[in-house]
C-alpha cells in the first residue's frame, strides 16, 4: 500500500532515533555491568530491548507503505562517563523522543492514518515509561546521594 511520503519520512526519522538509543543503551548497559551495577545493567538493557521492538514496528510500517527503511542513519550517541551522566543523558534523549512521537502523531492525524496513529501512540506510551524511569532514578540520586544510590544498584553476593 502506498503511504504518505511525508509520514514515511517522519517514520524513518523516528527509526533513526530508535536505532540511536539502542546503541546508546547497549553501551551503557555493558558499562554498568562492568562497574558491578547489575540492577542498572538489567534495567537499561530492558529499555534497549524495548527500543528494538519500536524499531522493528517502525520498519514494518514503512515497508507496509512500500517505503524503504533507512537503517544506516544514527543520531549522535550520548553515552556518558558516570552513572549520573548516563541517567541524565537518557532522560534528555527520551524527552526529545517523546516530543518527536507527539509531532508524528499530529501528522498521522492530519493525513487520517489510524493504523500509524495507533502504532505511534503505543510506542509513545512506552517512551513515556522510559522518561518516568529516568526521572525516578534522578530523584533517588538527589534524595539519597550518588553513593547510596549506587549501592542500591548492586546485588548481594550469593551466600
Amino acid at each position: 500500500m502506498k503511504g504518505n511520503k511525508e509520514l514515511i519520512t517522519v517514520l524513518n526519522s523516528l527509526l533513526a532515533d530508535e536505532l540511536t538509543v539502542i546503541n546508546q543503551y547497549m553501551v551503557q548497559s555493558e558499562m554498568c555491568a562492568n562497574w558491578g551495577y547489575s540492577k542498572l545493567h538489567k534495567a537499561i538493557r530492558k529499555q534497549a530491548m524495548d527500543e528494538m521492538l519500536h524499531a522493528e514496528w517502525l520498519i514494518g510500517r514503512i515497508i507496509f507503505f512500500e517505503g524503504v527503511p533507512i537503517v544506516s542513519k544514527l543520531n549522535p550517541i550520548k553515552v556518558g562517563k558516570t552513572v549520573s551522566e548516563i541517567i541524565s543523558n537518557n532522560d534528555n534523549t527520551e524527552l526529545d523522543v517523546v516530543s518527536s512521537y507527539n509531532d508524528a502523531i499530529k501528522l498521522a492525524r492530519e493525513v487520517d492514518d489510524q493504523g500509524t496513529l495507533e502504532l505511534l501512540t503505543k510506542i509513545l506510551i512506552m517512551e513515556e515509561g522510559h522518561v518516568d524511569w529516568a526521572e525516578k532514578q534522578r530523584a533517588q540520586i538527589d534524595q539519597m546521594g550518588i553513593e547510596n544510590y549506587l549501592v542500591s544498584q548492586t546485588e548481594s553476593p550469593a551466600s
